[in-house]
């Protein structure tokens, strides 16, 4: 196993996935395809998915402060609370005050629950298998985001009640868990939680936004595209598959190497296959490439992952982990609220062909940022 605790880890995991299918469900699926019958316009559901988001990054720093004090245990019934609180006021009182207050409210709240379970998974770790631990923990919303995007969906055009109700249900699922690890805590080092140490935090920064900020410029687009290349839902499904599957074998088999030599040696040509990706995307009637688009998806996604949680968590200094989950993390929710206003406007005036561009462009440059700080000089940093 990868966790000392895996059966804490388990259900840690599943209450990370069911929040994020259902905050993902909301904003790709049910707020849009729901908004005529709200009297929700795009421009205030897109409001309400950038303010969600915005609250998400600009606490993460502090949240994961207060988890560091609290206990993780302690904040998981309020997160999952607040986000059942912010789901019935969307469903039954969609004023737009009161739906902005209450997706800015939940934000607030769930900021603390990735850094928070990041931190313990990377505290319950096994020994020699960091990378891959946080990898797998990363890995596991995957699913449920797809759940989210693709499979609530079709489910709002089939029965708008029934989408709602699973909604519901979801997240009062998440909340049950959050009250079954009230007691838990993590091992935590004795180190004082005094800041330092962060200059090699603040040295991933860039790099974190600019990996969200890529596939954010695809956040509400989806739909959109599918319409634009004349693209249904079974026609993912397979190239789908096989990206899942060959995003498990890059994962596993490259984050063995990421745990045992260097988290480079996956992040680097994760970044380049992502950006070929995006390039090959880029070109008209990308739908011939699709399972091209599939392969390189799925194994870049899956080297680029390890290897990334892998460099963090190498980077992030002892005694404040939450906290500094937090940071990087307020940084990646930041890419991910501006990507879609970004990705809207480029879709505006240049349409799918300039989004896959402008994502092929955003990757490369990160890989190029952490080529120029690691470029070969006698007293330059190898960590």
């Amino acid at each position: 196993m990868l966790w000392l605790r895996p059966l804490t880890m388990l259900r840690l995991l599943a209450l990370l996935a069911l929040s994020e299918a259902v905050r993902t469900a909301l904003f790709v699926s049910v707020l849009p395809l729901a908004g005529p019958a709200l009297n929700l316009g795009p421009a205030l559901i897109g409001a309400l998915a950038g303010t969600h988001y915005l609250a998400d990054a600009l606490a993460k720093g502090p949240s994961g402060l207060i988890t560091e004090r609290w206990g993780l245990g302690r904040t998981l019934p309020v997160i999952t609370g607040l986000g059942l609180a912010a789901t019935l006021t969307l469903r039954f009182y969609p004023h737009p005050v009161a739906a902005l207050l209450a997706c800015a409210v939940w934000g607030l709240a769930s900021a603390a629950l990735w850094p928070g379970i990041m931190s313990a998974s990377q505290a319950l770790a096994q020994p020699g298998r960091t990378a891959r631990a946080l990898a797998i923990s990363n890995l596991s919303v995957a699913p449920a985001i797809l759940l989210g995007a693709l499979g609530i969906g079709p489910l709002m055009q089939y029965s708008a009640e029934l989408a709602w109700n699973s909604l519901l249900l979801m997240q009062g699922l998440a909340a049950a868990l959050a009250l079954s690890l009230w007691r838990l805590r993590t091992p935590r080092p004795g180190t004082r939680l005094v800041w330092t140490a962060w200059a090699p935090v603040a040295a991933l920064l860039p790099a974190a936004l600019a990996q969200t900020l890529a596939p954010g410029l695809l956040v509400t687009l989806l739909y959109p595209l599918l319409e634009r290349l004349n693209l249904s839902l079974r026609d993912l499904i397979l190239p789908g598959l096989l990206a899942l599957g060959l995003f498990a074998l890059s994962l596993w088999l490259i984050g063995r190497r990421a745990d045992r030599d260097h988290p480079r040696r996956a992040l680097r040509p994760g970044l380049l296959l992502l950006a070929a990706t995006f390039a090959l995307a880029a070109l008209p009637e990308p739908q011939r490439f699709l399972w091209l688009l599939a392969t390189l998806l799925g194994l870049g996604y899956g080297a680029f992952l390890t290897g990334w949680n892998g460099l963090v968590a190498r980077t992030l200094p002892e005694g404040q982990r939450a906290a500094a989950w937090g940071t990087v993390m307020a940084v990646e929710a930041l890419g991910y609220a501006i990507g879609p206003v970004l990705g809207g406007a480029v879709w505006q005036v240049w349409g799918a062909g300039g989004v896959f561009t402008l994502g092929a462009v955003i990757f490369l440059g990160a890989l190029g940022y952490d080529l120029w700080r690691h470029r070969p000089g006698p007293e330059r940093r190898t960590a």
